[in-house]
């Protein structure tokens, strides 16, 4: 019986590596697949653009700064960067109608948590302030972008709101 929890434990852990090493696979293409849907609203299709560029711009990032990080980081990354759009979705859906005011200080609040928490300080102000300075774009955020602190950045500012 304990071979077989051994073996049943030992055949399960190949399985959770490949597993986490497809976060960021996984993210990347149903974003580009969203991307190449004719069907696909212009708002969602603007969400998963910013998707692919934040995920391309840290994968070369990290190939440049980080050669020897692993693919784990890159999947938490790229999960973060999900969680943090999701709920920065959720938040605006949540807040549409609320007065305007109040609506600007949510944007504001995840825009500040990705412009305060950069990875690989990267002097390029052209290309990873792209997204967060042009008004018309609904991810209004860096490409530098630590998003696992971004997102505990973003939580502890909503617990106080």
């Amino acid at each position: 019986m304990k071979k077989l929890i051994f073996s049943i434990v030992f055949a399960t852990l190949p399985l959770t590596g490949i597993m986490a090493q497809e976060a960021y696979n996984e993210i990347r293409a149903k974003a580009s697949a969203v991307l190449s849907d004719p069907l696909a609203n212009g708002m969602v299709k603007d969400i998963n653009r910013f998707k692919v560029d934040a995920l391309d711009y840290l994968l070369i990032k990290m190939r440049e700064q980080m050669p020897d990080s692993s693919t784990v980081f890159l999947d938490n990354q790229a999960l973060a960067m999900n969680n943090f759009i999701s709920l920065y979705i959720k938040k605006i859906l949540q807040f549409k109608d609320m007065p305007k005011a109040r609506q600007i200080d949510i944007i504001r609040l995840f825009m500040d948590a990705s412009y305060s928490n950069p990875l690989f300080n990267d002097t390029d102000q052209e290309l990873t302030l792209g997204y967060y300075v042009k008004s018309e774009s609904l991810t209004r955020f860096s490409l530098d972008t630590d998003w696992q602190k971004a997102v505990t950045a973003i939580v502890a500012s909503m617990k106080e709101e």
